[in-house]
C-alpha cells in the first residue's frame, strides 16, 4: 500500500510540473540557450539533497556540456551532514563562494532549494544577480508562509528572475508511515524532472537558431569519448570541474 500511494503522489506532482510550469520551463530553456548562444554557461546550485540537482546536469550522457555546477562540497552530506545543515542557514557564505567560480553577465544560474528559507541558497541567488546572471529557481510555493531564515526575511523566490514550482509538499514525504510521521521524499525526483525539461527546451530552442546543441554521448558507445573531448574543449577553461 506504500509503495501505490508513493506511485500515486510522484505521478500527480510531475503531473502539476508538466501541465502548470511549461511555459516557464519553456523560458528558462531560452534564457538558457541565449547564455549558450552569447559564449555563456548555466550554472546549478543546492545545498543538501538539492545539491543533486548540479550532479544530475553536470557531465553526463543526454546532458549539456556547458553546464558548470556549483560543487560546494561543505554544503553537501558527504562532508558532514549536520555541518551542511549549519552552512545552509549561515549569512555571508555565499560571497565566498560565488569567488570561486566563473559567473558573468548573460549566464544563468538555476538554484535548487524546494522550501527556498535559508540564507545560503538566497544569498547566492543575490550574489549572482550581482554579476549580472539570469537567476531560474527551482522551489516548492507551500513554503511561501514559512518564516525565512533570510536575515531579511526573503525568500528564494524573491531573489530570482522567475522561479519554477516543484510542487513539492511541505515536508517533502508523501506517505504516511505512523502518527503523523511520513516517508517518500518527492523533492529530487520532480526537481530532476524539472532540470531535464529544462535542458530539453534548450536543445530546442537552439536548433530553432539553427545552432548544434552541445550535448554529451555516453562514453560507452563507440565514438562518445571523441564526440565529448571535442565540445568540452570550449567550455573547460571556465567550467572549475572539467
Amino acid at each position: 500500500m506504500f509503495i501505490s500511494q508513493y506511485y500515486e503522489s510522484v505521478k500527480k506532482i510531475i503531473d502539476l510540473v508538466y501541465q502548470l510550469e511549461g511555459e516557464k520551463i519553456k523560458h528558462a530553456g531560452v534564457c538558457a540557450a541565449d547564455a549558450i548562444e552569447g559564449g555563456g554557461l548555466i550554472h546549478v546550485f543546492g545545498c543538501g539533497h538539492s545539491h543533486m540537482v548540479g550532479e544530475e546536469l553536470f557531465y553526463r550522457a543526454g546532458g549539456l556540456a556547458a553546464v558548470d555546477s556549483m560543487f560546494e562540497e561543505s554544503a553537501m552530506l558527504h562532508s558532514g551532514a549536520r555541518k551542511s545543515t549549519r552552512i545552509e542557514r549561515m549569512s555571508g557564505y555565499a560571497r565566498l563562494v560565488m569567488a570561486q567560480y566563473s559567473v558573468e553577465k548573460g549566464d544563468c544560474l538555476i538554484i535548487c532549494s524546494s522550501s527556498g528559507i535559508n540564507s545560503f541558497p538566497i544569498e547566492m541567488a543575490e550574489e549572482a544577480k550581482k554579476q549580472g546572471a539570469v537567476v531560474i529557481g527551482i522551489t516548492s510555493s507551500e513554503y511561501f508562509g514559512d518564516k525565512s531564515r533570510d536575515k531579511e526575511g526573503r525568500h528564494l523566490a524573491d531573489l530570482c528572475d522567475f522561479f519554477i514550482d516543484n510542487h513539492v509538499p511541505h515536508g517533502d514525504a508523501v506517505v504516511d508511515v505512523k502518527d503523523g510521521v511520513k516517508a517518500g521524499p518527492v523533492s529530487s525526483i520532480s526537481s530532476f524532472f524539472i532540470a531535464n525539461e529544462i535542458v530539453l527546451e534548450t536543445c530546442e530552442e537552439l536548433l530553432k537558431r539553427g545552432m548544434e546543441p552541445p550535448i554529451f554521448k555516453s562514453g560507452n558507445i563507440p565514438g562518445g569519448d571523441e564526440h565529448n573531448e571535442k565540445i568540452m574543449k570550449k567550455y573547460a577553461h571556465r567550467i572549475k570541474h572539467l
